[in-house]
């Protein structure tokens, strides 16, 4: 399990740069399965046998961004969720995006019926 699931998000208030391309290297490496994105820099996507099963981790992944206070963007279809994340108030990545990410990863399809 990475460290980073320990920690909780920082709320983001502006003012403060963006991530480094080596910083976000190492941090990612601390996730599973995440990638960059030009237009959203962290995504991943998750499939699921049915859309109920898809709905439930959603309602999941929306219970632990409101604990923390920090929102990700998430597309909901038949089977298939992709979450990207990104502080938007910087326009980029900072470490309670990995933060999430990497709480987002310890949810379990089994968590999620």
């Amino acid at each position: 399990m990475s460290e980073l699931a320990n920690k909780r998000c920082i709320p983001c208030r502006g003012g403060v740069p963006a991530l480094a391309k080596p910083r976000i290297d190492v941090l990612l490496t601390e996730l599973d399965n995440w990638s960059i994105d030009e237009s959203y820099p962290l995504v991943k996507e998750f499939r699921f046998l049915n859309f109920k099963d898809a709905l439930a981790f959603v309602n999941r992944v929306g219970e632990i961004a409101e604990e923390q206070g920090h929102h990700p963007d998430i597309e909901l279809t038949h089977g298939f969720v992709r979450i990207r994340i990104f502080t938007h108030k910087i326009q980029g990545l900072t470490e309670s995006d990995f933060i999430l990410a990497a709480k987002i990863d310890q949810i379990t399809k089994a968590d999620c019926h």
